[in-house]
């Protein structure tokens, strides 16, 4: 049989033709349904990152599971990881945040976080097959958008941290380094910065600090990074004019109240209104990955109260300090001496 037909009749035309005419209509519906789903679940992700963003993540979970198209929506699903993060809920987390990559794998911030949430449950159980999928999700995150000093600064992080077993390497960490600095000059300070510090270097790492200053950042992210290195240095005047610094690029910012606090105790000055900045960091901002935790804040709060002579009310912070975050050696140090001096 001649399965090579010289002519294709009336029959297979039209229907080649209806099947052209559905591969090119196909795709324009699927787009347009694709938006007419963002639409539908806007509102929802809208009410939802107010929510998170005043940390309410049960009430944002609630929100976005509530929301048209929840299962089939890449965006809802990312939130939805998010929130659960936050709440340390790291197996309901990596549930939707697989899903949101699933959905849209091309996206490189689904990925950074996915490896982000990875990290969290590698950190609870210990577990190497988890670590070894954060090292993944960060070089993914990057492959899909080399821009991304945030995944690029992640990647840095765990590869000089994580054990060689795992895909540890200094060597990598260097390199994601010098890709960074080729990017973003500030970027590029603050992640030399950090390799410095992996090699107990602090004195070169001060000198990238600075340089950041110098460069005067037009958002304060890289001004908290400064500061949390001077706070560990105990160099009370620099905190103080690195707050200064930054409070002229977002001055309401919310995180302010945490550092000014810390200050006042570091410097042992006007420690009245240093417990006041902290409590207020306390009740009116959300306890979240990426900001000052609640736990520090009890812990200089104990520390501040220890300065006054308070120790009965220190040693409740401390208590406080690790009941949000068991793994705080100081709270735990400060507050065995305080119970020890006190039998």
């Amino acid at each position: 049989m001649n399965w090579r037909s010289p002519s294709i009749s009336k029959l297979s035309l039209a229907l080649f033709a209806g099947t052209a005419m559905l591969a090119t209509i196909a795709p324009l519906v699927a787009a347009e349904s694709r938006s007419v789903m963002a639409s539908d679940a806007s509102g929802a992700i809208q009410t939802a990152q107010h929510q998170f963003n005043l940390g309410n993540y049960t009430a944002a979970i609630k929100t976005l599971q509530s929301a048209p198209q929840v299962l089939t929506n890449a965006e809802v699903q990312y939130w939805i990881g998010r929130s659960y993060y936050e709440l340390r809920d790291y197996d309901n987390a990596i549930t939707a945040a697989e899903k949101s990559v699933e959905l849209d794998a091309k996206n490189s911030l689904y990925h950074e976080w996915l490896g982000r949430i990875y990290g969290g449950k590698a950190d609870r159980d210990r577990s190497f097959s988890y670590a070894r999928k954060v090292k993944k999700e960060f070089e993914e995150a990057v492959r899909l958008n080399p821009s991304n000093t945030d995944a690029r600064r992640d990647l840095e992080q765990y590869s000089m941290e994580a054990p060689w077993v795992v895909g540890g390497s200094k060597d990598e960490a260097k390199e994601q380094v010098t890709a960074i600095e080729a990017i973003d000059p500030v970027e590029g300070h603050l992640a030399r910065a950090a390799y410095d510090l992996d090699a107990k270097k602090p004195e070169l790492a001060e000198k990238e600090y600075r340089d950041v200053l110098a460069a005067k950042p037009k958002k304060a992210e890289p001004y908290f990074d400064v500061l949390n290195f001077f706070i560990h240095q105990n160099k009370p005047a620099e905190v103080e004019a690195v707050i200064q610094a930054a409070a002229l690029v977002s001055p309401n910012d919310p995180r302010f109240a945490y550092y000014r606090g810390v200050s006042r105790v570091l410097s042992g000055s006007d420690l009245p209104r240093g417990e006041e900045y902290l409590k207020s960091y306390l009740a009116s901002s959300p306890d979240r990955s990426d900001w000052p935790s609640h736990a520090a804040a009890r812990e200089w709060l104990g520390r501040l109260y220890e300065a006054e002579g308070k120790r009965a009310e220190a040693a409740e912070q401390y208590r406080a300090a690790l009941q949000l975050d068991p793994g705080r050696k100081e709270a735990k140090s400060r507050l065995e001496k305080l119970e020890k001096s006190s039998r």
